[in-house]
Protein backbone atom coordinates (compact mmCIF):
# COMPACT_ATOMS: atom_id res chain seq x y z
CA UNK A 1 0.00 0.00 0.00
CA UNK A 2 1.28 3.74 -1.35
CA UNK A 3 1.94 6.11 1.21
CA UNK A 4 1.08 9.96 0.03
CA UNK A 5 3.89 12.40 1.55
CA UNK A 6 3.71 16.01 1.36
CA UNK A 7 5.45 18.28 -0.16
CA UNK A 8 8.09 19.85 2.64
CA UNK A 9 9.04 22.61 -0.23
CA UNK A 10 6.31 24.45 -0.70
CA UNK A 11 6.56 26.80 2.81
CA UNK A 12 10.19 26.97 1.37
CA UNK A 13 8.74 29.06 -1.34
CA UNK A 14 6.40 30.97 0.22
CA UNK A 15 9.27 32.20 2.43
CA UNK A 16 11.15 33.63 -0.48
CA UNK A 17 8.70 35.30 -2.28
CA UNK A 18 8.05 37.20 1.45
CA UNK A 19 11.83 38.05 1.56
CA UNK A 20 11.73 38.95 -2.14
CA UNK A 21 8.60 40.86 -1.41
CA UNK A 22 10.12 42.96 1.70
CA UNK A 23 13.37 43.38 -0.03
CA UNK A 24 11.44 45.68 -2.80
CA UNK A 25 9.50 47.53 -0.11
CA UNK A 26 12.92 48.11 1.42
CA UNK A 27 14.56 49.01 -1.26
CA UNK A 28 11.60 51.27 -2.92
CA UNK A 29 11.56 52.89 0.72
CA UNK A 30 15.64 53.09 0.42
CA UNK A 31 15.25 55.03 -3.03
CA UNK A 32 12.79 57.38 -1.45
CA UNK A 33 14.48 58.29 1.11
CA UNK A 34 18.19 58.75 -0.81
CA UNK A 35 16.13 60.74 -3.45
CA UNK A 36 14.37 62.85 -0.46
CA UNK A 37 17.87 63.53 0.88
CA UNK A 38 19.55 64.67 -2.47
CA UNK A 39 16.46 67.15 -3.51
CA UNK A 40 17.01 68.83 0.38
CA UNK A 41 20.80 68.64 0.35
CA UNK A 42 21.84 71.35 2.80
CA UNK A 43 25.36 73.77 2.41
CA UNK A 44 26.38 76.25 5.34
CA UNK A 45 25.96 80.08 4.43
CA UNK A 46 30.15 80.25 5.74
CA UNK A 47 31.10 77.38 3.43
CA UNK A 48 29.90 79.18 0.26
CA UNK A 49 30.46 82.03 -1.85
CA UNK A 50 27.47 84.41 -2.78
CA UNK A 51 27.19 87.02 -5.05
CA UNK A 52 24.80 89.69 -6.25
CA UNK A 53 23.74 90.96 -9.12
CA UNK A 54 24.58 94.62 -9.40
CA UNK A 55 24.05 97.18 -12.27
CA UNK A 56 26.72 99.84 -13.46
CA UNK A 57 29.61 101.01 -15.53
CA UNK A 58 32.47 98.19 -15.75
CA UNK A 59 36.21 98.95 -16.53
CA UNK A 60 37.42 96.01 -19.31
CA UNK A 61 40.68 94.90 -17.71
CA UNK A 62 43.09 92.69 -18.80
CA UNK A 63 45.83 91.60 -15.60
CA UNK A 64 49.27 90.33 -16.05
CA UNK A 65 52.23 90.16 -14.39
CA UNK A 66 55.96 90.98 -14.87
CA UNK A 67 58.52 93.44 -13.40
CA UNK A 68 60.26 96.80 -14.00
CA UNK A 69 63.06 98.01 -15.97
CA UNK A 70 65.52 101.07 -16.35
CA UNK A 71 64.23 102.69 -19.89
CA UNK A 72 67.68 103.65 -20.33
CA UNK A 73 70.64 100.73 -19.64
CA UNK A 74 74.35 101.06 -20.69
CA UNK A 75 76.62 98.06 -21.13
CA UNK A 76 80.16 98.64 -20.20
CA UNK A 77 82.66 96.41 -22.00
CA UNK A 78 86.40 95.69 -21.87
CA UNK A 79 88.29 98.09 -24.65
CA UNK A 80 91.35 95.50 -24.37
CA UNK A 81 92.81 92.65 -22.90
CA UNK A 82 93.51 93.70 -18.75
CA UNK A 83 92.75 92.32 -15.60
CA UNK A 84 90.67 93.33 -12.52
CA UNK A 85 93.18 94.95 -10.39
CA UNK A 86 90.31 96.66 -7.76
CA UNK A 87 86.37 96.46 -7.51
CA UNK A 88 85.25 99.33 -5.75
CA UNK A 89 80.93 98.88 -6.30
CA UNK A 90 78.63 95.68 -5.97
CA UNK A 91 75.70 95.43 -7.66
CA UNK A 92 72.82 97.37 -5.98
CA UNK A 93 75.19 100.72 -5.72
CA UNK A 94 73.93 103.70 -6.75
CA UNK A 95 76.16 105.62 -9.23
CA UNK A 96 76.73 108.84 -11.08
CA UNK A 97 78.05 109.59 -14.68
CA UNK A 98 81.55 109.73 -12.79
CA UNK A 99 81.25 106.97 -10.13
CA UNK A 100 84.68 104.40 -10.39
CA UNK A 101 83.40 100.95 -10.76
CA UNK A 102 86.41 99.15 -10.47
CA UNK A 103 89.83 99.14 -11.88
CA UNK A 104 92.18 96.75 -14.75
CA UNK A 105 95.41 97.14 -15.18
CA UNK A 106 97.59 96.42 -19.11
CA UNK A 107 101.11 97.21 -18.31
CA UNK A 108 101.18 96.61 -21.81
CA UNK A 109 98.94 99.46 -23.12
CA UNK A 110 101.15 101.97 -20.92
CA UNK A 111 104.12 101.36 -23.12
CA UNK A 112 102.09 101.39 -26.66
CA UNK A 113 100.88 104.68 -25.80
CA UNK A 114 104.32 105.46 -24.96
CA UNK A 115 105.58 104.12 -28.29
CA UNK A 116 102.89 105.94 -30.44
CA UNK A 117 103.48 109.22 -28.91
CA UNK A 118 106.85 109.10 -29.94
CA UNK A 119 106.22 108.23 -32.96
CA UNK A 120 103.72 111.42 -33.34
CA UNK A 121 106.48 113.26 -31.78
CA UNK A 122 108.82 112.10 -35.26
CA UNK A 123 106.24 112.93 -37.41
CA UNK A 124 105.66 116.33 -36.36
CA UNK A 125 109.61 116.63 -36.35
CA UNK A 126 109.45 115.32 -39.84
CA UNK A 127 106.96 117.90 -41.03
CA UNK A 128 109.46 121.05 -40.12
CA UNK A 129 111.76 119.38 -41.85
CA UNK A 130 110.10 119.48 -44.41
CA UNK A 131 109.21 122.86 -44.34
CA UNK A 132 112.50 123.97 -43.84
CA UNK A 133 113.63 122.47 -47.14
CA UNK A 134 111.23 123.11 -49.11
CA UNK A 135 111.53 126.49 -47.78
CA UNK A 136 115.53 126.28 -49.28
CA UNK A 137 114.26 124.70 -53.04
CA UNK A 138 112.05 127.71 -52.82
CA UNK A 139 114.86 130.55 -52.19
CA UNK A 140 116.89 128.86 -54.50
CA UNK A 141 114.35 128.87 -57.42
CA UNK A 142 113.53 132.44 -56.31
CA UNK A 143 117.57 133.38 -57.16
CA UNK A 144 117.68 131.21 -60.05
CA UNK A 145 114.51 133.31 -61.35
CA UNK A 146 115.85 136.64 -59.95
CA UNK A 147 119.27 136.28 -62.38
CA UNK A 148 117.97 135.02 -65.38
CA UNK A 149 114.91 138.14 -65.04
CA UNK A 150 118.38 140.56 -64.82
CA UNK A 151 119.36 138.92 -67.90
CA UNK A 152 116.40 139.34 -69.68
CA UNK A 153 115.75 142.75 -69.34
CA UNK A 154 119.93 143.46 -69.80
CA UNK A 155 119.09 141.66 -73.30
CA UNK A 156 115.98 143.64 -73.81
CA UNK A 157 118.01 146.93 -73.59
CA UNK A 158 120.18 146.05 -75.99
CA UNK A 159 118.05 144.93 -78.42
CA UNK A 160 116.29 148.09 -78.11
CA UNK A 161 119.42 150.22 -78.03
CA UNK A 162 120.98 148.00 -81.19
CA UNK A 163 117.82 148.84 -83.08
CA UNK A 164 118.50 151.74 -83.81
CA UNK A 165 121.40 151.39 -84.23
CA UNK A 166 120.77 149.07 -87.00
CA UNK A 167 118.42 151.88 -88.96
CA UNK A 168 121.84 154.06 -88.92
CA UNK A 169 123.69 151.43 -90.52
CA UNK A 170 125.89 151.61 -87.63
CA UNK A 171 125.55 147.94 -86.11
CA UNK A 172 125.38 144.36 -88.76
CA UNK A 173 121.74 143.23 -89.34
CA UNK A 174 123.09 139.77 -88.43
CA UNK A 175 124.47 141.35 -85.00
CA UNK A 176 121.38 142.43 -83.89
CA UNK A 177 119.61 139.50 -84.84
CA UNK A 178 121.44 137.28 -82.09
CA UNK A 179 120.85 140.11 -79.42
CA UNK A 180 117.27 139.68 -80.31
CA UNK A 181 117.64 136.10 -80.26
CA UNK A 182 119.13 135.96 -77.22
CA UNK A 183 116.40 138.11 -75.17
CA UNK A 184 113.54 135.65 -76.72
CA UNK A 185 115.55 132.60 -75.02
CA UNK A 186 115.43 134.55 -72.02
CA UNK A 187 112.40 135.54 -72.01
CA UNK A 188 111.18 131.82 -72.57
CA UNK A 189 113.52 130.83 -70.38
CA UNK A 190 112.14 132.82 -67.40
CA UNK A 191 108.73 131.84 -68.31
CA UNK A 192 109.80 127.96 -67.77
CA UNK A 193 111.28 129.35 -64.34
CA UNK A 194 108.22 130.70 -63.38
CA UNK A 195 105.81 127.57 -64.30
CA UNK A 196 108.35 125.75 -62.28
CA UNK A 197 108.14 127.72 -59.33
CA UNK A 198 104.20 127.56 -59.58
CA UNK A 199 104.51 123.83 -59.76
CA UNK A 200 106.97 123.73 -57.01
CA UNK A 201 104.76 125.07 -54.94
CA UNK A 202 102.18 122.84 -55.67
CA UNK A 203 104.42 120.28 -55.01
CA UNK A 204 105.46 121.50 -51.66
CA UNK A 205 102.21 121.90 -50.51
CA UNK A 206 101.00 118.44 -51.13
CA UNK A 207 103.94 116.97 -49.38
CA UNK A 208 103.21 118.93 -46.14
CA UNK A 209 99.40 117.08 -46.67
CA UNK A 210 100.36 113.91 -46.95
CA UNK A 211 103.22 114.62 -43.78
CA UNK A 212 99.67 116.83 -42.00
CA UNK A 213 97.83 113.25 -42.48
CA UNK A 214 100.16 111.44 -41.12
CA UNK A 215 100.24 113.34 -38.36
CA UNK A 216 96.45 113.23 -37.56
CA UNK A 217 96.69 109.28 -38.33
CA UNK A 218 99.26 108.77 -35.77
CA UNK A 219 97.40 111.39 -33.29
CA UNK A 220 94.31 108.76 -33.85
CA UNK A 221 96.48 106.35 -32.95
CA UNK A 222 97.90 108.38 -29.69
CA UNK A 223 93.72 109.08 -28.74
CA UNK A 224 92.51 105.43 -29.10
CA UNK A 225 95.53 104.14 -27.09
CA UNK A 226 95.05 107.30 -24.64
CA UNK A 227 91.09 106.18 -24.41
CA UNK A 228 92.25 102.84 -23.33
CA UNK A 229 94.36 103.31 -20.60
CA UNK A 230 91.78 105.53 -19.43
CA UNK A 231 89.32 103.15 -19.63
CA UNK A 232 90.80 100.76 -17.19
CA UNK A 233 89.33 103.05 -14.70
CA UNK A 234 85.66 101.70 -15.39
CA UNK A 235 83.54 104.84 -14.66
CA UNK A 236 79.81 103.88 -15.02
CA UNK A 237 78.90 106.85 -17.65
CA UNK A 238 75.27 107.26 -16.39
CA UNK A 239 72.93 108.37 -13.31
CA UNK A 240 71.66 105.29 -12.00
CA UNK A 241 72.16 101.67 -10.36
CA UNK A 242 74.26 99.06 -10.76
CA UNK A 243 72.53 96.36 -12.00
CA UNK A 244 75.03 93.40 -12.81
CA UNK A 245 78.75 92.92 -12.43
CA UNK A 246 80.19 90.35 -14.43
CA UNK A 247 83.84 90.19 -13.58
CA UNK A 248 85.77 89.05 -10.59
CA UNK A 249 88.77 90.69 -8.85
CA UNK A 250 91.84 89.25 -10.91
CA UNK A 251 89.82 87.67 -13.39
CA UNK A 252 91.73 88.11 -16.94
CA UNK A 253 89.24 89.73 -19.41
CA UNK A 254 89.70 89.64 -23.24
CA UNK A 255 88.34 92.74 -25.75
CA UNK A 256 84.99 93.39 -25.64
CA UNK A 257 83.93 91.14 -23.05
CA UNK A 258 81.13 92.56 -20.75
CA UNK A 259 82.05 93.85 -17.21
CA UNK A 260 79.07 95.89 -15.97
CA UNK A 261 75.64 96.91 -16.55
CA UNK A 262 73.96 100.25 -15.23
CA UNK A 263 70.51 101.33 -15.41
CA UNK A 264 69.11 104.32 -15.01
CA UNK A 265 66.49 104.79 -11.47
CA UNK A 266 64.55 107.82 -12.68
CA UNK A 267 63.07 106.72 -15.47
CA UNK A 268 61.89 102.93 -15.75
CA UNK A 269 59.53 101.13 -18.06
CA UNK A 270 57.60 97.89 -16.58
CA UNK A 271 57.41 94.77 -18.43
CA UNK A 272 54.25 92.88 -18.22
CA UNK A 273 53.05 89.33 -19.18
CA UNK A 274 49.44 88.78 -20.36
CA UNK A 275 47.43 85.90 -21.80
CA UNK A 276 47.78 85.05 -25.38
CA UNK A 277 44.04 84.56 -25.51
CA UNK A 278 43.57 88.85 -23.85
CA UNK A 279 46.58 90.24 -25.96
CA UNK A 280 44.04 91.24 -29.05
CA UNK A 281 42.17 93.58 -26.86
CA UNK A 282 45.18 95.42 -26.07
CA UNK A 283 46.14 98.40 -28.20
CA UNK A 284 49.09 101.48 -28.05
CA UNK A 285 47.91 104.07 -25.35
CA UNK A 286 45.67 101.91 -23.26
CA UNK A 287 46.17 103.35 -19.42
CA UNK A 288 47.24 100.55 -17.27
CA UNK A 289 47.71 100.36 -13.64
CA UNK A 290 50.78 98.85 -11.86
CA UNK A 291 50.61 97.43 -8.79
CA UNK A 292 54.22 97.64 -6.71
CA UNK A 293 52.53 95.89 -3.62
CA UNK A 294 53.22 99.05 -1.77
CA UNK A 295 52.04 101.78 -4.57
CA UNK A 296 50.20 101.93 -7.59
CA UNK A 297 51.06 103.51 -10.63
CA UNK A 298 49.56 105.20 -13.46
CA UNK A 299 51.28 104.07 -16.57
CA UNK A 300 49.97 103.60 -20.90
CA UNK A 301 51.19 101.11 -23.12
CA UNK A 302 53.37 102.20 -25.77
CA UNK A 303 54.32 99.05 -27.58
CA UNK A 304 53.31 95.24 -27.87
CA UNK A 305 55.85 92.37 -28.30
CA UNK A 306 54.92 90.25 -31.92
CA UNK A 307 56.38 87.16 -30.35
CA UNK A 308 54.37 84.44 -28.01
CA UNK A 309 56.03 83.08 -25.27
CA UNK A 310 55.03 80.53 -23.07
CA UNK A 311 51.33 81.50 -24.14
CA UNK A 312 51.70 85.39 -23.11
CA UNK A 313 52.35 88.06 -25.03
CA UNK A 314 54.90 91.11 -23.26
CA UNK A 315 53.64 94.65 -23.35
CA UNK A 316 55.91 97.89 -22.51
CA UNK A 317 54.11 100.07 -20.50
CA UNK A 318 55.74 103.71 -20.03
CA UNK A 319 55.84 105.39 -16.04
CA UNK A 320 56.03 108.85 -15.11
CA UNK A 321 59.30 110.14 -14.38
CA UNK A 322 58.26 111.41 -10.48
CA UNK A 323 58.09 107.78 -9.03
CA UNK A 324 58.09 106.42 -5.18
CA UNK A 325 60.19 104.41 -3.74
CA UNK A 326 59.30 101.00 -4.19
CA UNK A 327 59.88 101.49 -7.52
CA UNK A 328 62.83 100.14 -8.19
CA UNK A 329 64.54 98.19 -11.62
CA UNK A 330 63.48 94.30 -11.41
CA UNK A 331 61.24 94.90 -9.12
CA UNK A 332 58.02 92.41 -9.04
CA UNK A 333 54.52 93.99 -9.76
CA UNK A 334 51.23 93.09 -11.04
CA UNK A 335 49.33 95.37 -13.57
CA UNK A 336 46.24 95.53 -14.66
CA UNK A 337 45.34 97.20 -18.22
CA UNK A 338 41.71 98.93 -18.93
CA UNK A 339 41.24 97.58 -22.40
CA UNK A 340 37.27 98.92 -22.70
CA UNK A 341 34.34 100.29 -20.60
CA UNK A 342 30.93 98.68 -20.29
CA UNK A 343 28.16 101.16 -19.82
CA UNK A 344 25.08 100.28 -17.75
CA UNK A 345 25.01 96.93 -17.65
CA UNK A 346 23.99 94.03 -15.14
CA UNK A 347 27.19 92.07 -14.03
CA UNK A 348 28.06 89.52 -10.61
CA UNK A 349 31.73 88.72 -9.51
CA UNK A 350 32.49 85.83 -11.75
CA UNK A 351 31.21 82.63 -10.52
CA UNK A 352 34.08 79.63 -10.24
CA UNK A 353 34.95 77.93 -13.90
CA UNK A 354 32.49 80.41 -15.80
CA UNK A 355 34.13 81.84 -18.84
CA UNK A 356 32.80 85.26 -20.95
CA UNK A 357 30.29 84.49 -23.57
CA UNK A 358 29.17 81.12 -22.38
CA UNK A 359 25.94 79.56 -20.56
CA UNK A 360 26.52 78.04 -16.75
CA UNK A 361 23.76 76.94 -14.61
CA UNK A 362 23.98 78.23 -10.82
CA UNK A 363 22.12 78.53 -7.90
CA UNK A 364 19.79 80.82 -7.61
CA UNK A 365 18.87 81.90 -3.62
CA UNK A 366 15.07 82.10 -2.84
CA UNK A 367 13.77 85.47 -1.74
CA UNK A 368 14.03 84.33 1.89
CA UNK A 369 17.50 83.23 0.99
CA UNK A 370 17.35 79.68 2.87
CA UNK A 371 17.31 77.64 -0.45
CA UNK A 372 18.57 77.70 -3.95
CA UNK A 373 17.18 76.45 -6.84
CA UNK A 374 19.46 75.71 -9.93
CA UNK A 375 18.80 78.49 -13.09
CA UNK A 376 20.47 78.71 -16.18
CA UNK A 377 22.36 81.68 -16.81
CA UNK A 378 24.00 83.54 -19.84
CA UNK A 379 27.24 85.78 -19.40
CA UNK A 380 28.39 88.66 -21.34
CA UNK A 381 31.74 90.23 -21.33
CA UNK A 382 34.22 89.90 -18.70
CA UNK A 383 35.62 92.97 -16.57
CA UNK A 384 38.65 91.78 -14.10
CA UNK A 385 36.82 90.31 -10.92
CA UNK A 386 33.53 91.05 -12.79
CA UNK A 387 31.51 89.35 -15.59
CA UNK A 388 28.34 90.87 -17.69
CA UNK A 389 24.76 89.10 -16.99
CA UNK A 390 22.41 88.95 -20.53
CA UNK A 391 19.98 86.89 -19.44
CA UNK A 392 17.07 88.23 -17.23
CA UNK A 393 18.50 88.71 -13.77
CA UNK A 394 16.70 91.34 -11.29
CA UNK A 395 19.09 93.49 -9.66
CA UNK A 396 19.94 92.35 -6.31
CA UNK A 397 19.35 88.40 -7.21
CA UNK A 398 22.03 86.28 -5.02
CA UNK A 399 23.69 83.48 -6.40
CA UNK A 400 26.06 80.98 -5.43
CA UNK A 401 29.31 81.36 -6.93
CA UNK A 402 31.18 78.47 -5.56
CA UNK A 403 32.12 75.71 -7.47
CA UNK A 404 29.32 73.08 -7.30
CA UNK A 405 29.12 71.17 -9.96
CA UNK A 406 29.48 67.85 -8.04
CA UNK A 407 26.12 68.81 -6.74
CA UNK A 408 24.07 69.90 -10.06
CA UNK A 409 23.48 66.30 -11.20
CA UNK A 410 22.04 65.30 -8.13
CA UNK A 411 19.93 68.08 -6.79
CA UNK A 412 17.93 71.10 -8.71
CA UNK A 413 17.36 73.23 -5.32
CA UNK A 414 19.73 73.20 -2.20
CA UNK A 415 18.79 74.24 1.56
CA UNK A 416 21.28 77.23 2.62
CA UNK A 417 21.14 77.12 6.56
Amino acid sequence: MDVIKKNQNKPLISRLQQIVVIGVILLFILVFYTKQRFDQISLKRSEIVIGEVKRGNLDVVIEGYGSLTPAKQLLITALTRSTVKEILLKPGALVTEDSIILKLENPELGQQVENFYQELVQAKANLQQLTLNQKREALNENVNIVEVNGRYQSAKLKRLAEQRLVKDGIIARNTFELTLLNEQQLKHRLEILKQREQQLVEVHQQAINIQLEKIKQQQGRVNIARQRANKLIVRAGLDGVLQRLSVELGQSLSTGQEIALIGSVKKLLALVKVPQSQAQQIIINQTAIIDTRRDKIKGKVIRIEPIVENNTVTIEISLPNNLPASARPQANIDAVIIADKLIDINYIERPANVRANSDSDLYKLSSNYESARLTKVRFGRQAGRHIEIISEVKIGDQFILSDLSNLRMMAEQLVVE
